[in-house]
């Protein structure tokens, strides 16, 4: 059993218990002992340390090889951002990585590491923007973290309201905003008319 294996089964748990699942629980989903499992990652704590490290390298592993699935940089830019919500298909699983969530942004260690993968998202992201034609775009940095934001408040709000598929949805957002970046001229003229 890899540690790669062992932290899939994690993540499967939380989606199943959120912050108050056990190790006890982690060991059965992977089909080890709990020994086996505190003795590779020492405590519930350096597991979740351990799954955060490699979540945030396979995210941008992910982001970077389905942009370059696409010749058009803006296709590139959405897929990019879309791929960050796969997997994500079911609300209650994810109301429970949402409850993980509140719980490790009080600890220092996993704060810092949710941290770093907030910049390496936004870091490829504005990557793939820069060689994108979006006229009406800001600065590449600031329309990454747009971009960025846009997806994980969309997750917040399918988690509250989960009407459709989540990437669905936050397609048809990010379609929005990606055209006006693309057009804003008529972007500016569709809001003169409905102002007027």
């Amino acid at each position: 059993m890899t540690d790669g294996a062992v932290l899939a089964a994690c993540e499967r748990v939380i989606g199943q218990h959120g912050p108050n699942f056990t190790l006890a629980q982690v060991a059965a989903e992977a089909g080890v002992a709990v020994g086996t499992v505190a003795g590779r990652f020492g405590s519930k704590h350096g597991l979740l340390v351990a799954l955060m490290d490699t979540s945030t390298a396979a995210l941008e592993e992910r982001m970077r090889a389905v942009a370059q699935e696409h010749d058009d940089p803006i296709e590139a830019v959405r897929a990019a951002l879309l791929v960050t919500v796969v997997g994500i298909d079911d609300p209650e699983t994810a109301a429970q990585h949402l409850g993980q969530l509140g719980v490790d942004l009080a600890d220092p260690v996993l704060r810092a590491r949710f941290a770093r993968q907030r910049e390496v998202v936004r870091e490829v992201l504005a990557e793939l923007i820069g060689k994108a034609s979006l006229p009406g775009a800001p600065a590449a940095e600031s329309a990454a973290a747009m971009l960025a934001s846009l997806a994980q408040g969309v997750q917040l709000d399918w988690a509250l309201a989960p009407e459709g598929a989540l990437p669905e949805r936050l397609g048809n957002e990010l379609d929005t905003l990606l055209q006006s970046w693309r057009n804003p001229v008529s972007g500016r003229h569709v809001r003169s008319r409905r102002g007027g």
